[in-house]
């Protein structure tokens, strides 16, 4: 363990980073106070439920987050695309992914090529896990990995740092940490420009595969031998006591693919538990990063002037892919993925994953904390979308939406801003918002929504069941026919063709 502080210590001093302080520039601190346009910073992690966090009903210990919670807003009715490229698409670019080609990012302009033209210097750090790379779309700086997963300890050939390949260190080296280091490096940097920052940080955890460092997983271990349906009903609770979630929505039953608890055999029982602390220790090393970047920004003494966000990019994950089941999940050389067992405690308590466009595949915890604007402590439950997060970005800072960038036409802004629910106030909410990925399909107007995943559409009155545990189509076909036709209208300008989902067999 002394020969890895000491490691992880070198690395820190090679880029800068060591205990000493990095001096301040006064005329940039004067100007990013006297300025009307505040330091922003984005925080994405990557496969983490809605009730993950403990300011959302998770038992994994998140002081950080919590205290921006608690001196900021959550949101309950947040959503993504379900899916990690997608949902990059939409986030980048306040357009839905299909519209941009997805990865390609086409007849769009992206937050950071938006933010220079605020007048921002713009940095980025994490996945990217779109094409081209972040330097050529409107970042200044960049370090991170182009793939859209990673070994969390080794890396891989897609690190970059801006666009020069990066070798990642032999000893001492782990993903989530570096992202926060660079990204700290990034901002004493900026302190010298003397003008607003916009800081990206896209964290590849908890994703797969589970590693973590021994000394966080150590912190879990027997914390999930009560096992799935126990620690549900206890998020579940601690989020009817948060008010996050409304009583009359029911918590949804275990997936009928996953065993009782009760039905493991002890031997079963302790692997498991493993792997969740694994998944657990990921999540609490990105909070223990984000409590060092919180204190980077006091002390360039910038926090008090800078909107801060929190997000995932979709649901839990139930994919099956560990390779390595001879070695245990947590170090470099194991390959292990959680599945539906877990995912749906992720979930909480909501039904399906990752992929799926039912709420446990799409809503997100969003924290957003910005001082002096938003309420300590407010709960919101309108509805938003990361459609919204580039309109927000333009309304704060002034900027207008170009019909054109780069000889591109580009695609309309789909997003409204967020802006006016941060100062307490009801906005006007999207008459429509519209999900896909592959096969999967949602569409929700108001407090109806359609989705389908096998079969034909399935209804569900939003305000009475977010859960989704009422089906209503066949007591109402005349809404199942008209929310489906405007879902194909949105489709077919989207540039999507359509595909009907089967009726049912009578």
């Amino acid at each position: 363990m002394d020969q890895v502080t000491s490691s992880r210590r070198d690395f820190l001093k090679a880029i800068g980073l060591g205990v000493a302080g990095v001096g301040i520039s006064a005329e940039w601190v004067r100007a990013a106070r006297a300025s009307a346009k505040p330091n922003i910073v984005l925080i994405m992690v990557d496969d983490m439920g809605f009730s993950d966090l403990g300011c959302y009903g998770g038992e994994v210990n998140t002081p950080n987050l919590d205290r921006l919670a608690s001196q900021g807003m959550r949101f309950t009715q947040f959503y993504n695309t379900a899916k990690c490229s997608p949902t990059r698409a939409s986030l980048l670019t306040g357009c839905y992914h299909r519209e941009v080609g997805e990865k390609r990012l086409q007849n769009c302009i992206t937050l950071a090529e938006a933010m220079r033209r605020a007048g921002y210097g713009t940095l980025m750090t994490g996945k990217w896990h779109l094409s081209s790379t972040p330097v050529q779309r409107g970042f200044d700086r960049y370090f991170g990995h182009l793939s859209g997963a990673t070994n969390f300890f080794t890396g891989d050939n897609t690190f970059r740092l801006d666009e020069e390949r990066f070798e990642v260190p032999k000893t001492g080296f782990y993903t989530t940490d570096a992202s926060t280091n660079y990204a700290m490096k990034f901002l004493d940097e900026a302190t010298e420009k003397s003008k607003p920052v916009f800081l990206y940080i896209a964290y590849n955890a908890p994703h797969y595969p589970l590693q973590a460092w021994p000394e966080d997983i150590e912190k879990y271990r027997g914390k999930y031998m009560k096992g799935w349906d126990r620690l549900r009903k206890q998020r579940y609770a601690r989020m009817l006591k948060m008010g996050l979630i409304a009583p009359k929505w029911k918590l949804s039953p275990r997936d009928e693919q996953v065993r009782a608890w009760s039905a493991l055999s002890e031997e079963e029982k302790k692997k498991e538990d493993l792997t969740m602390a694994v998944y657990a220790a990921m999540i609490d090393r990105v909070d223990q990063n984000i409590g060092r970047l919180l204190a980077k920004l006091e002390s360039l003494r910038v926090a008090d002037n800078t909107l801060l966000l929190f997000l995932s990019d979709n649901g839990g994950c139930p994919f099956q892919r560990t390779k390595t089941p001879e070695i245990p999940p947590g170090p470099a050389e194991s390959y292990w993925t959680y599945h539906k067992g877990w995912a749906q405690v992720s979930n909480t308590p909501f039904r399906l994953y990752k992929q799926n466009q039912h709420e446990g595949g799409i809503a997100t915890p969003l924290i957003a904390h910005w001082p002096g604007v938003i309420r300590p402590g407010a709960v919101t439950d309108q509805p938003g979308h990361l459609i919204d997060i580039m309109a927000t970005f333009l309304d704060i800072t002034g900027t207008q939406y170009p019909d054109a960038y780069n000889g591109q036409k580009l695609r309309p802004l789909r997003g409204k801003s967020l802006l006016p629910i941060f100062k307490g106030r009801r906005r006007e909410p999207h008459a429509e918002l519209f999900f896909e990925f592959g096969k999967y399909k949602a569409f929700r107007a108001g407090k109806w929504k359609i989705a389908w995943r096998t079969g034909p559409w399935e209804l569900y009155d939003m305000e009475a069941d977010r859960t989704e545990l009422h089906n209503l189509a066949e007591k109402m076909p005349d809404k199942v026919r008209e929310l489906a036709a405007r879902h194909d209208a949105w489709l077919k300008e989207l540039g999507g063709s359509i595909k009907r989902p089967r009726r049912r067999r009578k």
